[in-house]
């Protein structure tokens, strides 16, 4: 049962948080490098509205079964190039931050495939599915309804 329904949400709220999607999806990182941050944040956080809607996402992209199937565990998988190795690595850090500094080993591979601004951009996308996350656990959309246009 949802706590707040898409009614209750205040004008606008989501109009700003769309405005800032469009924008990331205007940038030069691949639909399916992005998909599969959200997917990976969305497993992180246990937020199951996002993950059901970016694993159909994905699988729109053309993704396959055992790389959707594979993403909660993708250290342990040889599914995963070096580039979306290194942005899983910087997700999961990203999505749990400790008090200490966020940590060269984590950030500098990114560096051998993302340009700084590109390297923004994949941030923005963390924290972005991040507050989703947030949201969708507080209000408890109901998972499983999101269809892939």
């Amino acid at each position: 049962m949802e706590r707040i329904s898409y009614g209750d949400i205040p004008t606008g709220m989501f109009d700003y948080l769309r405005k800032t999607e469009d924008f990331i999806e205007k940038s030069s990182l691949e639909k399916q490098l992005l998909e599969l941050i959200k997917l990976r944040v969305s497993q992180k956080n246990g937020c199951a509205y996002c993950v059901d809607m970016h694993y159909k996402e994905l699988k729109k992209t053309g993704e396959t079964e055992l790389r959707l199937s594979s993403v909660c565990v993708w250290e342990e998988t040889p599914y995963f190039t070096e580039k979306e190795r290194a942005v899983l690595a910087f997700a999961d850090s990203l999505t749990k931050l400790h008090r200490t500094p966020f940590p060269d080993e984590v950030y500098n591979p990114l560096l051998k495939f993302f340009s700084k601004e590109e390297i923004c951009m994949v941030t923005l996308t963390i924290t972005q599915i991040n507050t989703w996350n947030r949201l969708m656990k507080t209000f408890l959309f109901t998972p499983g309804n999101y269809v892939a246009t």
